[in-house]
């Protein structure tokens, strides 16, 4: 009796034991790596490496790549087009939405528009961006652009890797045709950034660079790498009604200006990748004005040790430029710790990686005029600690979770079994 009640225990033991361990879940992809087992997608899988677009694919969910074996990719090759170009030919073959093979053969109304990743860009004008899907006679199914024509239309050849609904892999017969996406690209120097700010919902933050000598520390480091944190209006023009930015020096706004400027080239990936904390055109001596760059799901964030503001949206990303739109003003904790107020005790376990310091370009320091009003630093906080580094897909589907959960189900119910069999 004593032999079958600790038989028992040791079966509910187990059990526990399997209701206890971690979930590991299989919801990453990597699209180098998918690619990688067809040889015949080489040259498509290379270029996605070189424009970065890789990562950008793997740091998103619910989308679908389009893919052209070599034969494909040799006809665009012989445009000689920039590497910038390129990247927006090949974002348009990424689409913002999951296709698999089933669901491509089963379109509602048998036609559909769906938005691609140079659509996101915001480089594309119209519908320019948008990719048309028919689901034509004969079981076919057709993809076209504005510029596409009968003779153009690419046709869905067939499915090589799914992972619903997280990333759907096909192959399709041609690239899609598109004199914009194509364009040459504009090189960052002729870029005008305060035009292309205003032009996207960041008009009185370009406004603010414009009146600002900060103007001269962006433009400085265009060509050397460049990441701006451009403000949306409706977060800008609150701070300018305030009495605290009303009150700061010429000097601290254009200290304030330059803290949303990095100095080296991150699109986004590379900052989901690379969290921690980050110099800025603002960092200067004793004058740290710094940040820090933290993932919140599939959001990425940037906290000040003052405000916490997230990434919404990306105007470009022509390496080595990328301008970002964040929903807050990034306030410094050396101009806007609140006054008086004492400093939160730093926790003794909480410290941030520290990522590879950028560093402005040496013109800076011909344009730059040394602050000498700026106040001094207010006490240290301590970064919050930074997540865990991002997961990569190990070519697992993505059931392979529910299998897993389906596996320590059934382990518990044997368990219980076995126990009500030896009581």
């Amino acid at each position: 009796m004593h032999l079958r009640t600790t038989a028992a225990l040791t079966a509910a033991f187990i059990s526990t034991l399997f209701l206890l361990l971690p979930i590991p879940t299989v919801n990453a992809h990597n699209i180098t790596r998918i690619l990688a087992n067809f040889p015949e997608f080489s040259t498509f899988n290379h270029y996605l490496t070189i424009t970065h677009l890789a990562d950008e694919i793997n740091n998103r969910q619910t989308i679908t790549v389009c893919a052209v074996n070599n034969a494909g990719m040799s006809d665009l090759l012989h445009k000689h087009l920039s590497i910038s170009t390129i990247k927006n030919v090949l974002s348009l073959h990424v689409l913002l939405d999951y296709f698999g093979a089933k669901k491509l053969h089963q379109i509602t109304n048998r036609t559909t528009l769906t938005a691609t990743m140079f659509q996101a860009t915001g480089t594309a004008t119209g519908s320019s961006g948008l990719v048309n899907i028919t689901d034509l006679k004969g079981g076919k199914v057709g993809l076209s652009t504005d510029d596409s024509v009968v003779t153009e239309s690419s046709v869905f050849v067939k499915s090589v890797r799914e992972i619903p609904y997280n990333i759907s892999v096909i192959q399709i017969s041609r690239m899609l045709p598109s004199a914009e996406a194509e364009a040459p690209a504009p090189e960052p120097a002729d870029v005008n950034i305060t035009s292309l700010m205003s032009a996207h919902g960041c008009k009185d933050f370009a406004e603010a660079l414009l009146a600002s000598k900060a103007m001269s520390s962006f433009a400085d480091n265009i060509n050397g790498g460049l990441s701006v944190f451009c403000v949306i209006d409706s977060a800008f023009r609150q701070l300018l009604l305030s009495p605290r930015f009303k009150n700061l020096t010429l000097g601290e706004k254009q200290s304030l200006l330059e803290y949303h400027g990095v100095p080296v080239y991150q699109s986004k990936a590379m900052l989901r990748s690379n969290n921690g904390v980050t110099n800025t055109l603002a960092t200067d001596g004793a004058s740290k004005y710094d940040f820090i760059v933290q993932n919140d799901g599939q959001d990425v964030t940037v906290k000040t040790g003052v405000v916490t503001a997230k990434i919404v949206g990306t105007l470009i990303d022509q390496q080595p430029l990328v301008i970002f739109t964040i929903d807050k003003v990034l306030l410094p904790k050396e101009l806007f710790k609140g006054a008086g107020s004492p400093a939160p005790t730093p926790a003794p376990e909480a410290h941030a990686p520290k990522a590879d310091s950028p560093k402005a370009s040496k013109n800076k320091s011909k344009n730059k005029k040394k602050h000498v009003d700026t106040p001094a630093p207010a006490s240290s906080e301590a970064p919050a600690d930074s997540p865990d580094d991002y997961s990569e897909d190990q070519e697992a589907d993505s059931d392979g979770a529910v299998e897993i959960k389906g596996f320590r189900f059934a382990a518990f119910v044997l368990s219980l079994w076995f126990a009500c069999l030896i009581l």
